[in-house]
């Protein structure tokens, strides 16, 4: 992020948004956009950006983009969809950029692209000289630059391994999934009224199933799994013990497995229950899961917390953490799997933050899937692990921490490098303080950058001058992992 000039907030994009500026220079008019058209519009003072199909005058919104205006730039007049879905594929850009929206990218001529293709046979393999095959060939190609791409952009690999039984008072869906290390936080189900929705994570693709159930069940939903075969359960109970003739009606998304990333993000609304103060800026929100909902967020991911503020969907991402740091770590806690906490600096000045501190006990916020590429491997094969955390950057390191000293026996030790302005910043200082104490391989430093005169620990920023003092192995030969969040800047430095 960088810094934006006043009056370039989130809120005051919001606001000019619904001024009735015209923000694309076009009056209202909506236009077929060809590839060559789009490449002019290249420059800060005059930049269009294509997403899915999508183009967008973004000049005006180039001072409020909180990722700064090289950012944009990378994409300036050509297709930005790869590198948006790098950096925040979540982001609501169609609520944020709707009165920036150009028109469609043009369709390239059928018979201008067929005779390219057959023209040119060196686009093609040698052995596929034949003209059955190059048509073939063409007519892929074809589809892949035409709007057909966003039907080839959905195409599924069928599953089609699941079965369902039923008995007088349960229906029970199984899905073989042939995936040995399968366990329940790769489960995500939610059952509201008939519809039911089970999503399976298998590395970076997920299986779906999504059916409009035939009769109502109630809001209890059980899921077993059978680890070694990678065998999942869903079990739901009837409301009515009547004989089902059939499971439902399939969505389209239905028996789908794909990319995660194509597969975009569900969200279901949560009930706050309670907001404890952490810090004089900190709190830990308390969100329920709606009855129905089995989701557990595994170690090192995230999710989204999604709110409509001045008519416009802001989406933000937090990591979920534990309730406290448990002190016996004899055996792993129990996840109750019904709520989720998230420890979030309110910002006097953040629109989001603040719309989340002013919600009642009781309300309900929109939160998504879990979403990261962490690997409890990573540390299950570690002896040494190093947490760099700068201020909020310590939310990911408590399940984490939480992780390691229950679940990792071949690890020798565990630091926590946490770094914050004052005394007043450091989050869960008793607890930590009391985990050292209490766990010998546990091991905590705090460096504030600005300190009182009664401080007599470390102080500075992230340097590698300051890191030297504890980044050590165990032994010599000791396998070593680093974690680090923070703020871009800190997270940039710690990595160099």
């Amino acid at each position: 992020q960088v810094p934006l000039k006043p009056g370039r907030s989130l809120m005051d994009w919001i606001r000019l948004t619904k001024s009735g500026k015209d923000l694309t220079g076009l009056k209202g008019r909506l236009l077929e956009v060809t590839e060559d058209e789009l490449s002019k519009h290249n420059k800060k003072e005059d930049c269009w950006i294509c997403i899915r199909g999508f183009v967008y005058n973004v000049t005006p919104y180039m001072e409020y983009h909180p990722g700064g205006e090289d950012e944009l730039m990378k994409a300036a007049g050509t297709d930005g969809t790869d590198l948006f879905d790098q950096v925040h594929r979540w982001v609501n850009y169609e609520s944020m950029l709707k009165e920036c929206l150009v028109g469609r990218m043009a369709v390239k001529p059928i018979a201008a692209l067929k005779g390219e293709l057959l023209d040119n046979p060196s686009s093609l393999s040698h052995s596929s000289q034949d003209l059955p095959s190059r048509l073939f060939t063409s007519f892929l190609a074809l589809l892949w630059s035409t709007p057909a791409l966003d039907l080839l952009k959905s195409f599924t690999v069928r599953f089609s391994n699941y079965d369902w039984f039923q008995t007088d008072s349960l229906i029970t869906i199984v899905i073989y999934t042939k995936q040995k290390d399968m366990n329940a936080d790769l489960v995500i189900v939610d059952c509201q009224d008939k519809q039911l929705r089970g999503e399976i994570i298998m590395d970076d693709h997920s299986y779906l199933v999504e059916i409009e159930l035939d009769h109502a069940v109630s809001e209890d939903v059980a899921v077993n799994i059978a680890e070694r075969v990678g065998k999942v359960e869903i079990i739901l109970k009837k409301k009515d013990n009547v004989h089902w003739k059939n499971l439902g009606q399939p969505s389209e998304g239905h028996n789908t497995f794909i990319k995660r990333t194509d597969r975009g993000l569900f969200y279901r609304k949560c009930k706050l229950v309670s907001k404890t103060e952490v810090t004089h800026d900190t709190k830990l929100f308390c969100l329920m899961l709606p009855k129905g909902t089995h989701l557990r967020v595994p170690t090192g991911q995230h999710v989204y917390l999604k709110h409509i503020i001045a008519g416009t969907e802001v989406v933000k991402p937090y990591t979920p953490v534990l309730p406290f740091l448990p002190l016996d770590f004899q055996e792993p806690p129990c996840h109750d799997g019904l709520h989720i906490y998230l420890m979030i600096k309110i910002y006097s000045h953040g629109l989001f933050t603040q719309a989340l501190d002013h919600l009642q006990i009781g309300d309900c916020i929109s939160v998504s899937n879990p979403e990261g590429n962490f690997k409890k491997s990573q540390v299950q094969t570690s002896e040494d692990l190093l947490l760099l955390a700068g201020g909020t950057g310590f939310t990911p390191m408590v399940k984490l921490l939480n992780l390691a000293l229950t679940e990792v026996s071949c690890l020798r030790t565990v630091k926590l490098i946490f770094f914050n302005k004052t005394e007043d910043d450091i989050l869960w200082r008793n607890q930590l303080e009391q985990l050292a104490l209490k766990d010998e391989r546990f091991e905590v430093q705090f460096i504030l950058s600005q300190p009182s005169k009664d401080w007599v620990g470390k102080q500075g920023k992230i340097s590698p001058s300051l890191l030297s003092e504890f980044v050590k192995r165990s032994r010599t030969d000791s396998k070593v992992l680093i974690c680090i969040c923070g703020p871009a800047p800190f997270t940039e430095q710690g990595v160099q």
